[in-house]
């Protein structure tokens, strides 16, 4: 019975705690027509921390800004970049991860 309690009680401790993480805009450059969106995750349970992101609002609020710039909209590059923000010597600790958007259309589109 202890054998048992303790492979379950090991095995939710390896699944990971999933912590909702805000995505925001982090940099871009309108010559370019790109918006770079990002949050950091690990803050709270280290290595154990699994993110959870709403793309839709990152979709969103990468659209907002590029229409700010003259476009019509933005749409993702596709997959992510991941950098190690801190480490404490065996592990990274926190993550910092960015999602690049190109924008799309609209008369800054032709220049």
């Amino acid at each position: 019975m202890a054998k048992s309690l303790f492979i379950i009680c090991f095995s939710i401790i390896l699944s990971g705690c999933s912590v909702k993480k805000e995505i925001v805009p982090i940099g871009g450059s309108k010559a370019d027509g790109t918006v770079r969106m990002g949050y950091t995750y690990g803050d709270k349970f280290g290595a154990f921390e699994v993110p959870v992101v709403d793309i839709e609002r990152a979709n969103e609020l990468a659209t907002k800004k590029c229409k700010t710039w003259g476009y019509e909209g933005a749409e993702a590059f596709g997959g992510k970049t991941e950098n190690c923000g801190m480490s404490n010597g065996f592990a990274c600790t926190r993550m910092n991860v960015a999602i690049e958007y190109q924008c799309i259309g609209g008369k800054s589109a032709q220049y």
